[in-house]
Protein backbone atom coordinates (compact mmCIF):
# COMPACT_ATOMS: atom_id res chain seq x y z
CA UNK A 1 0.00 0.00 0.00
CA UNK A 2 1.11 3.43 -1.00
CA UNK A 3 2.46 5.67 1.38
CA UNK A 4 -0.14 7.92 2.52
CA UNK A 5 -3.02 5.88 1.22
CA UNK A 6 -6.19 5.34 2.95
CA UNK A 7 -7.32 1.89 3.97
CA UNK A 8 -11.07 1.26 3.09
CA UNK A 9 -12.74 -0.85 5.52
CA UNK A 10 -13.51 -4.10 3.21
CA UNK A 11 -15.49 -6.21 5.99
CA UNK A 12 -15.97 -6.90 9.46
CA UNK A 13 -17.88 -9.91 10.90
CA UNK A 14 -18.37 -11.51 14.73
CA UNK A 15 -18.06 -15.23 16.15
CA UNK A 16 -19.32 -15.45 19.82
CA UNK A 17 -17.79 -18.89 21.67
CA UNK A 18 -18.76 -19.64 25.52
CA UNK A 19 -15.96 -21.81 26.90
CA UNK A 20 -16.69 -23.41 29.91
CA UNK A 21 -14.93 -23.39 33.38
CA UNK A 22 -13.24 -26.03 34.22
CA UNK A 23 -15.30 -26.15 37.82
CA UNK A 24 -18.05 -24.15 39.52
CA UNK A 25 -16.65 -20.70 40.13
CA UNK A 26 -17.81 -17.45 42.34
CA UNK A 27 -16.74 -14.71 43.68
CA UNK A 28 -18.94 -12.35 46.32
CA UNK A 29 -21.30 -11.58 44.27
CA UNK A 30 -21.43 -13.29 41.28
CA UNK A 31 -21.09 -17.41 40.69
CA UNK A 32 -20.26 -18.62 37.02
CA UNK A 33 -19.41 -21.95 34.95
CA UNK A 34 -18.14 -20.47 31.55
CA UNK A 35 -16.96 -17.52 29.87
CA UNK A 36 -18.34 -16.11 26.53
CA UNK A 37 -16.11 -13.95 24.09
CA UNK A 38 -16.86 -12.37 21.15
CA UNK A 39 -14.73 -12.23 18.90
CA UNK A 40 -14.28 -9.57 15.66
CA UNK A 41 -12.09 -9.73 12.68
CA UNK A 42 -11.73 -6.56 10.77
CA UNK A 43 -10.67 -6.76 6.95
CA UNK A 44 -9.10 -4.07 4.45
CA UNK A 45 -5.27 -3.85 2.52
CA UNK A 46 -4.95 -7.30 2.01
CA UNK A 47 -5.03 -7.66 6.47
CA UNK A 48 -7.47 -8.59 8.97
CA UNK A 49 -7.12 -7.47 12.69
CA UNK A 50 -8.30 -8.95 15.37
CA UNK A 51 -10.21 -7.42 18.28
CA UNK A 52 -12.18 -9.07 21.36
CA UNK A 53 -14.18 -8.82 24.71
CA UNK A 54 -15.45 -11.19 26.99
CA UNK A 55 -19.57 -10.43 27.64
CA UNK A 56 -23.01 -10.78 26.40
CA UNK A 57 -23.44 -12.89 22.61
CA UNK A 58 -25.86 -9.63 22.27
CA UNK A 59 -22.21 -7.49 21.53
CA UNK A 60 -22.36 -8.78 18.47
CA UNK A 61 -25.40 -8.08 17.64
CA UNK A 62 -25.10 -5.05 18.24
CA UNK A 63 -21.49 -4.13 16.22
CA UNK A 64 -23.71 -5.92 13.15
CA UNK A 65 -27.19 -3.55 13.52
CA UNK A 66 -25.21 -0.38 14.85
CA UNK A 67 -21.31 -0.23 13.96
CA UNK A 68 -21.03 -2.18 11.07
CA UNK A 69 -22.45 0.39 8.49
CA UNK A 70 -21.29 3.21 10.19
CA UNK A 71 -17.35 1.85 9.61
CA UNK A 72 -18.38 0.56 5.89
CA UNK A 73 -16.08 1.96 3.15
CA UNK A 74 -14.26 4.10 5.77
CA UNK A 75 -10.22 4.59 6.08
CA UNK A 76 -9.21 1.98 9.00
CA UNK A 77 -5.94 4.12 9.12
CA UNK A 78 -7.89 6.90 11.33
CA UNK A 79 -8.93 4.51 14.08
CA UNK A 80 -9.56 7.67 15.90
CA UNK A 81 -12.12 8.80 13.76
CA UNK A 82 -13.62 5.42 13.88
CA UNK A 83 -13.98 5.58 17.64
CA UNK A 84 -15.71 8.70 17.41
CA UNK A 85 -17.74 7.62 14.61
CA UNK A 86 -18.93 4.50 16.60
CA UNK A 87 -19.34 6.39 20.13
CA UNK A 88 -21.65 8.80 18.30
CA UNK A 89 -23.61 6.14 16.36
CA UNK A 90 -24.24 4.95 19.79
CA UNK A 91 -26.43 7.07 21.23
CA UNK A 92 -30.05 6.13 21.25
CA UNK A 93 -28.84 2.60 21.38
CA UNK A 94 -27.26 3.13 24.53
CA UNK A 95 -23.22 3.60 24.88
CA UNK A 96 -22.53 2.25 28.77
CA UNK A 97 -22.75 -1.71 29.50
CA UNK A 98 -22.60 -3.80 25.97
CA UNK A 99 -22.55 -0.51 23.73
CA UNK A 100 -18.83 0.16 25.37
CA UNK A 101 -18.17 -3.31 24.95
CA UNK A 102 -19.03 -3.40 21.42
CA UNK A 103 -16.63 -0.45 20.60
CA UNK A 104 -13.94 -1.92 22.37
CA UNK A 105 -13.61 -4.91 20.51
CA UNK A 106 -14.29 -3.36 17.23
CA UNK A 107 -11.37 -0.57 18.08
CA UNK A 108 -9.02 -3.42 19.52
CA UNK A 109 -9.46 -4.89 16.19
CA UNK A 110 -8.69 -1.62 14.28
CA UNK A 111 -5.15 -1.24 15.94
CA UNK A 112 -4.63 -4.10 15.38
CA UNK A 113 -5.60 -4.00 11.39
CA UNK A 114 -3.29 -0.56 11.20
CA UNK A 115 -0.64 -2.02 12.82
CA UNK A 116 -0.80 -5.23 10.35
CA UNK A 117 -1.01 -3.10 7.34
CA UNK A 118 1.93 -0.92 8.47
CA UNK A 119 3.55 -4.36 9.19
CA UNK A 120 4.65 -2.78 12.85
CA UNK A 121 3.93 -4.42 16.32
CA UNK A 122 1.08 -2.82 17.71
CA UNK A 123 3.56 -1.34 20.53
CA UNK A 124 5.83 0.36 17.42
CA UNK A 125 2.34 1.93 15.94
CA UNK A 126 0.98 3.54 19.43
CA UNK A 127 4.89 4.32 19.65
CA UNK A 128 4.92 2.22 23.52
CA UNK A 129 7.87 2.99 25.58
CA UNK A 130 7.80 0.09 27.79
CA UNK A 131 9.86 -3.33 26.81
CA UNK A 132 7.31 -5.47 29.48
CA UNK A 133 5.06 -4.83 31.44
CA UNK A 134 4.45 -6.02 35.55
CA UNK A 135 1.43 -8.71 35.63
CA UNK A 136 -0.17 -10.08 38.98
CA UNK A 137 -2.00 -13.58 38.87
CA UNK A 138 -5.36 -13.35 39.46
CA UNK A 139 -7.90 -15.89 40.45
CA UNK A 140 -8.44 -17.50 43.73
CA UNK A 141 -12.08 -18.16 43.55
CA UNK A 142 -14.66 -18.42 46.68
CA UNK A 143 -15.26 -21.89 45.05
CA UNK A 144 -12.33 -23.19 45.38
CA UNK A 145 -11.13 -25.26 48.50
CA UNK A 146 -7.88 -24.10 50.50
CA UNK A 147 -6.16 -26.65 48.83
CA UNK A 148 -6.84 -25.62 45.29
CA UNK A 149 -6.44 -22.21 46.54
CA UNK A 150 -2.74 -22.84 47.72
CA UNK A 151 -2.00 -24.72 44.43
CA UNK A 152 -3.02 -21.79 42.08
CA UNK A 153 -1.81 -18.76 43.81
CA UNK A 154 1.80 -20.79 44.44
CA UNK A 155 2.05 -21.86 41.05
CA UNK A 156 2.00 -18.47 39.79
CA UNK A 157 4.42 -17.63 42.47
CA UNK A 158 6.57 -20.43 41.28
CA UNK A 159 6.61 -18.97 37.71
CA UNK A 160 8.26 -15.86 39.52
CA UNK A 161 4.68 -13.73 39.29
CA UNK A 162 5.33 -11.42 42.60
CA UNK A 163 1.69 -10.69 42.92
CA UNK A 164 -1.27 -12.92 43.14
CA UNK A 165 -5.01 -11.86 43.78
CA UNK A 166 -7.61 -13.74 45.48
CA UNK A 167 -11.48 -13.13 45.93
CA UNK A 168 -12.81 -13.04 49.02
CA UNK A 169 -16.20 -11.44 50.74
CA UNK A 170 -18.38 -14.10 50.11
CA UNK A 171 -18.28 -15.98 53.59
CA UNK A 172 -15.85 -13.95 55.59
CA UNK A 173 -16.38 -16.41 58.40
CA UNK A 174 -13.92 -18.62 56.27
CA UNK A 175 -11.95 -15.79 54.77
CA UNK A 176 -9.61 -15.36 57.57
CA UNK A 177 -8.86 -19.08 57.27
CA UNK A 178 -8.59 -19.00 53.58
CA UNK A 179 -6.18 -15.66 53.73
CA UNK A 180 -3.99 -17.42 56.08
CA UNK A 181 -3.74 -20.50 53.51
CA UNK A 182 -2.96 -18.04 50.80
CA UNK A 183 -0.25 -16.65 52.82
CA UNK A 184 1.59 -19.81 53.67
CA UNK A 185 1.50 -21.21 50.31
CA UNK A 186 3.06 -17.64 48.46
CA UNK A 187 5.36 -16.67 51.44
CA UNK A 188 6.18 -13.30 52.66
CA UNK A 189 7.92 -12.62 49.71
CA UNK A 190 5.24 -12.34 47.05
CA UNK A 191 2.48 -9.90 47.38
CA UNK A 192 -0.82 -10.93 48.08
CA UNK A 193 -4.12 -8.93 46.66
CA UNK A 194 -7.66 -9.63 47.75
CA UNK A 195 -10.69 -8.71 45.74
CA UNK A 196 -14.04 -8.09 47.75
CA UNK A 197 -16.40 -7.38 44.57
CA UNK A 198 -18.38 -4.96 46.52
CA UNK A 199 -19.69 -7.30 49.00
CA UNK A 200 -18.53 -5.43 52.29
CA UNK A 201 -20.79 -2.63 53.86
CA UNK A 202 -17.98 0.45 54.56
CA UNK A 203 -17.87 -0.22 58.17
CA UNK A 204 -17.43 -4.27 57.61
CA UNK A 205 -14.40 -3.44 54.91
CA UNK A 206 -12.83 -1.43 57.24
CA UNK A 207 -12.06 -3.77 59.76
CA UNK A 208 -11.56 -6.29 57.18
CA UNK A 209 -8.84 -3.94 55.87
CA UNK A 210 -7.00 -3.64 59.25
CA UNK A 211 -6.93 -7.07 59.35
CA UNK A 212 -5.95 -7.97 55.70
CA UNK A 213 -3.04 -5.61 56.76
CA UNK A 214 -2.08 -7.41 59.73
CA UNK A 215 -1.51 -10.31 56.97
CA UNK A 216 0.36 -8.01 54.45
CA UNK A 217 -2.05 -7.78 52.46
CA UNK A 218 -1.60 -4.60 50.01
CA UNK A 219 -4.38 -4.33 47.73
CA UNK A 220 -8.51 -4.36 48.55
CA UNK A 221 -9.83 -3.80 45.50
CA UNK A 222 -13.60 -3.29 45.61
CA UNK A 223 -13.91 -3.15 49.30
CA UNK A 224 -17.87 -1.79 48.39
CA UNK A 225 -19.69 -1.21 45.13
CA UNK A 226 -17.50 1.23 42.65
CA UNK A 227 -20.61 2.84 42.20
CA UNK A 228 -20.00 4.13 46.25
CA UNK A 229 -17.48 6.99 45.91
CA UNK A 230 -18.09 8.25 49.18
CA UNK A 231 -17.41 4.65 50.61
CA UNK A 232 -14.23 4.13 48.38
CA UNK A 233 -13.09 7.70 49.92
CA UNK A 234 -13.77 6.34 53.55
CA UNK A 235 -12.29 3.64 52.77
CA UNK A 236 -8.83 5.15 51.49
CA UNK A 237 -8.59 7.96 54.03
CA UNK A 238 -9.52 5.91 57.30
CA UNK A 239 -7.96 2.33 56.47
CA UNK A 240 -4.83 1.11 56.96
CA UNK A 241 -1.69 2.78 55.58
CA UNK A 242 0.05 -0.06 53.00
CA UNK A 243 -3.79 -1.08 51.64
CA UNK A 244 -3.98 0.19 48.72
CA UNK A 245 -8.22 0.98 47.36
CA UNK A 246 -8.85 0.01 44.08
CA UNK A 247 -11.80 -0.27 41.82
CA UNK A 248 -12.86 1.32 38.26
CA UNK A 249 -13.19 -2.08 35.86
CA UNK A 250 -16.51 -1.48 35.26
CA UNK A 251 -16.29 2.00 33.50
CA UNK A 252 -16.94 2.50 30.31
CA UNK A 253 -16.58 6.13 29.33
CA UNK A 254 -14.33 8.95 30.23
CA UNK A 255 -16.63 11.19 32.70
CA UNK A 256 -17.03 7.73 34.93
CA UNK A 257 -13.14 7.34 35.55
CA UNK A 258 -12.78 11.66 36.22
CA UNK A 259 -15.49 10.93 38.72
CA UNK A 260 -13.91 8.24 40.74
CA UNK A 261 -10.34 10.86 40.09
CA UNK A 262 -11.87 13.62 41.18
CA UNK A 263 -13.74 12.19 44.42
CA UNK A 264 -10.41 10.51 45.42
CA UNK A 265 -11.91 7.30 45.90
CA UNK A 266 -8.61 5.17 44.70
CA UNK A 267 -5.55 4.58 45.16
CA UNK A 268 -4.76 3.44 42.01
CA UNK A 269 -7.33 3.11 39.19
CA UNK A 270 -8.44 -0.05 37.16
CA UNK A 271 -9.53 0.12 33.46
CA UNK A 272 -10.49 -2.87 31.25
CA UNK A 273 -9.34 -2.50 27.71
CA UNK A 274 -12.39 -4.59 26.31
CA UNK A 275 -15.27 -2.24 28.19
CA UNK A 276 -13.56 1.29 28.22
CA UNK A 277 -14.19 2.41 24.69
CA UNK A 278 -10.88 -0.46 23.70
CA UNK A 279 -6.78 0.53 22.69
CA UNK A 280 -8.52 4.52 22.42
CA UNK A 281 -10.23 4.44 25.50
CA UNK A 282 -8.00 3.05 27.79
CA UNK A 283 -5.22 5.36 26.52
CA UNK A 284 -7.55 8.42 27.40
CA UNK A 285 -7.96 6.78 30.99
CA UNK A 286 -4.37 6.73 31.24
CA UNK A 287 -4.06 10.08 30.46
CA UNK A 288 -6.62 10.88 33.17
CA UNK A 289 -4.29 9.06 35.75
CA UNK A 290 -1.17 10.97 34.31
CA UNK A 291 -2.61 14.03 35.13
CA UNK A 292 -3.98 12.98 38.55
CA UNK A 293 -0.11 11.14 39.25
CA UNK A 294 -2.24 8.26 39.78
CA UNK A 295 -1.17 4.41 38.99
CA UNK A 296 -3.27 2.86 36.32
CA UNK A 297 -4.02 -1.05 36.61
CA UNK A 298 -5.12 -2.95 33.21
CA UNK A 299 -8.32 -5.46 34.49
CA UNK A 300 -8.22 -8.64 32.96
CA UNK A 301 -7.77 -9.84 29.00
CA UNK A 302 -4.14 -9.80 29.18
CA UNK A 303 -3.44 -10.13 25.59
CA UNK A 304 -5.35 -8.10 24.27
CA UNK A 305 -4.42 -4.89 26.87
CA UNK A 306 -0.33 -5.80 26.57
CA UNK A 307 0.46 -3.63 23.97
CA UNK A 308 -1.96 -0.82 24.83
CA UNK A 309 -0.46 -1.32 28.91
CA UNK A 310 3.36 -0.71 27.42
CA UNK A 311 2.42 2.75 26.38
CA UNK A 312 1.27 4.19 29.71
CA UNK A 313 3.01 6.21 31.58
CA UNK A 314 1.87 5.40 35.20
CA UNK A 315 1.04 2.10 34.83
CA UNK A 316 0.92 -0.41 37.94
CA UNK A 317 0.06 -3.77 36.15
CA UNK A 318 -1.68 -5.86 33.86
CA UNK A 319 -4.28 -8.61 35.75
CA UNK A 320 -3.53 -12.08 34.64
CA UNK A 321 -7.10 -13.58 34.78
CA UNK A 322 -7.03 -16.85 35.69
CA UNK A 323 -10.28 -17.49 33.22
CA UNK A 324 -8.89 -15.11 30.38
CA UNK A 325 -5.61 -16.73 30.24
CA UNK A 326 -7.40 -20.37 29.99
CA UNK A 327 -9.41 -18.93 26.83
CA UNK A 328 -7.17 -17.10 25.18
CA UNK A 329 -4.36 -20.00 25.43
CA UNK A 330 -7.58 -22.44 23.64
CA UNK A 331 -8.45 -19.87 21.16
CA UNK A 332 -5.13 -17.97 19.68
CA UNK A 333 -1.66 -18.83 18.77
CA UNK A 334 0.89 -16.21 19.59
CA UNK A 335 -0.41 -15.48 23.03
CA UNK A 336 2.66 -14.36 25.44
CA UNK A 337 3.40 -15.78 28.36
CA UNK A 338 4.90 -14.19 31.92
CA UNK A 339 8.97 -14.57 32.00
CA UNK A 340 10.76 -16.07 34.74
CA UNK A 341 10.24 -12.05 36.42
CA UNK A 342 6.53 -11.72 36.01
CA UNK A 343 5.67 -9.98 33.10
CA UNK A 344 4.73 -10.27 29.55
CA UNK A 345 6.50 -8.73 26.76
CA UNK A 346 4.96 -7.76 23.64
CA UNK A 347 5.74 -10.00 20.80
CA UNK A 348 8.25 -7.13 18.78
CA UNK A 349 8.21 -9.70 16.03
CA UNK A 350 5.27 -10.29 14.12
CA UNK A 351 2.61 -7.14 13.25
CA UNK A 352 -0.06 -6.13 15.19
CA UNK A 353 -1.07 -8.08 18.10
CA UNK A 354 0.60 -10.74 17.30
CA UNK A 355 -2.40 -12.92 17.74
CA UNK A 356 -4.45 -15.46 15.37
CA UNK A 357 -7.83 -17.72 16.07
CA UNK A 358 -7.26 -20.97 15.86
CA UNK A 359 -10.65 -21.86 13.92
CA UNK A 360 -10.67 -25.46 14.56
CA UNK A 361 -9.64 -25.39 18.37
CA UNK A 362 -12.22 -22.47 18.76
CA UNK A 363 -15.18 -24.25 16.70
CA UNK A 364 -16.38 -26.44 19.10
CA UNK A 365 -17.13 -23.61 21.33
CA UNK A 366 -18.75 -21.32 18.78
CA UNK A 367 -22.48 -19.94 19.65
CA UNK A 368 -23.49 -17.33 17.41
Amino acid sequence: MAHGAAAPLESIRTSVYTVPTAGPESDATLEWDSTTIVVVHAAAGGRTGIGYTYGSAAVAALIRDELRDVLAGTDVLDVAARWAAMTGALRNAGRPGIGAMAVSAVDIALWDLKSRIMGVPLVVALDAFRQAVPVYGSGGFTSYTDRQLADQLSEWAGRGIGRVKMKVARDPAADRARVIAARRAVGDGVELMVDANGGYRRKQALGWARWFADMGVTWLEEPVSSDDLDGLRLLRDAGPPGVDITAGEYGCTLPYFRRMLEAGAVDCLQADVTRCGGITGFLRVGALCDAHGLDLSAHCAPQAALHACAAVWHLRHLEYFHDHVRVERMLFDGVREPTSGGSLEPDRSQPGLGLRLKEADAAPHLVA
